[in-house]
């Protein structure tokens, strides 16, 4: 019989970062998104916890977990905020994992104490002003001159990249010509402040307002040999690894944001009175947050078979597309009718609501669109 209840050990671990986002994180972090200001006081403590660490070995300075203890956290984190949640899985999925994954004991033993214990952030830089969903039309390059890599070329949209504790930027780039003509990339690790690499003010975004997301640009910027990493030639391929458990990872934190659409809107159904009854009295309201139950209910089953073939080494890329696919829609649809149950009230950012539906729509976005996922999953039919 399949069991879909959680072992404790994933249960008190839910338990434990519920209690934190809703005590520590959903009575300040409002503050924080409408300055538009990273909350560092909050990550802070999610690295005192060990949040951060959370599937990496305690050799490394983790916490000696997996990746569905990472996913279960940025489900309870975006139940209260997705700039917290997408903080984390930046720093943790897209920063610590490619070094993690490819890098060498030296990179190991220099980055991942200090990256999962949360004292200082990784970025991930693939994404370009003319390169989203088409990753391979990369136009960053790297050229070996004696033992050092220089590096030319600009990132967009790159989260965790900017802020007062990042510590590096994992970069692709074109390091030269495959002998059959296609750009041969690789991943190349570049330290926060390194002469040459130039970080933009932060964007003005439409959501996810308490996360840093910046443009980068690269003149010149010359790093060690060693900086490069795993195998030359190979970095297409581990930014797309990368990318397939990203999407996991994405999938968890958009049925968060689901959950916390139905939270809200149950809560409020409970208090708003018109026409001298509770909402929650009307089958219209019902209905509408009967349909919002069933899209988290379905996204979380997703998400959870995707990671569950991942850990235990099972081709999952189709499973991930589909988790983030269904998933995104889902925060994406419950943010809209959270927003609609709330009325006017809905449409002001002191309401959760108001975040939560700012917060939504970058998640058909990022770590492939919705499209992508579409021919990811279609493909993987053999069509």
């Amino acid at each position: 019989m399949l069991d879909f209840r959680l072992p404790s050990e994933y249960e008190d671990l839910r338990k434990t970062v519920e209690e934190f986002a809703r005590d520590e994180v959903a009575p300040v972090i409002g503050e924080y998104y409408e300055r538009g200001e990273f909350p560092y006081p909050i990550v802070a403590k999610m690295g005192q916890m060990g949040l951060l660490g959370l599937p990496f070995p305690e050799e490394h300075g983790g916490m000696g977990g997996d990746y569905f203890a990472l996913c279960l956290t940025l489900e309870e984190l975006a139940r209260v905020d997705s700039s917290v949640a997408i903080t984390v899985e930046a720093a943790t999925s897209l920063g610590a994992m490619p070094i993690y994954r490819f890098g060498t004991d030296e990179q190991k033993a220099e980055w991942l104490p200090s990256l999962t214990s949360g004292e200082k952030l990784g970025a991930f830089g693939l994404t370009e002003p003319g390169s989203g969903s088409d990753a391979g039309a990369l136009a960053t390059t790297a050229r070996l001159d004696g033992d050092e890599w220089v590096i030319n070329g600009t990132k967009a949209f790159i989260t965790n990249s900017g802020t007062d504790i990042t510590g590096l930027v994992t970069v692709a780039a074109v390091t030269g010509t495959l002998p059959d003509g296609r750009k041969e990339i690789s991943s190349i690790i570049v330290p926060s402040g390194t002469p040459g690499f130039t970080v933009s003010k932060k964007y003005s975004k439409v959501g996810w307002c308490a996360s840093d997301t910046r443009e980068l640009s690269f003149a010149d910027c010359r790093v060690p040999a060693a900086n490069l990493l795993g195998t030359r030639g190979r970095g297409f391929a581990q930014f797309l690894q990368t990318l397939d458990e990203g999407r996991v990872a994405i999938a968890a934190l958009s049925v968060g944001l689901a959950q916390g659409c139905v939270d809200e809107s149950v809560r409020y159904a409970h208090e708003r009175e018109t026409f001298g009854a509770k909402i929650g009295t009307y089958q219209a309201i019902q209905f509408k947050i009967a349909e919002m139950e069933a899209r988290v209910h379905t996204a979380r089953l997703a998400y959870y078979e995707a990671a569950s073939r991942m850990l235990r080494g099972e081709p999952f890329k189709k499973q991930a597309a589909i988790a983030k696919l269904v998933s995104s829609e889902a925060a994406m649809d419950n943010a809209r009718d959270a927003t609609q149950i709330f009325g006017g009230y809905g449409f002001m950012n002191e309401y959760p609501v108001g975040r939560f539906y700012r917060d939504a729509k970058i998640l058909e976005i990022g770590e492939g669109t919705s499209e992508v996922q579409k021919m990811l999953i279609a493909r993987e039919l053999g069509l």
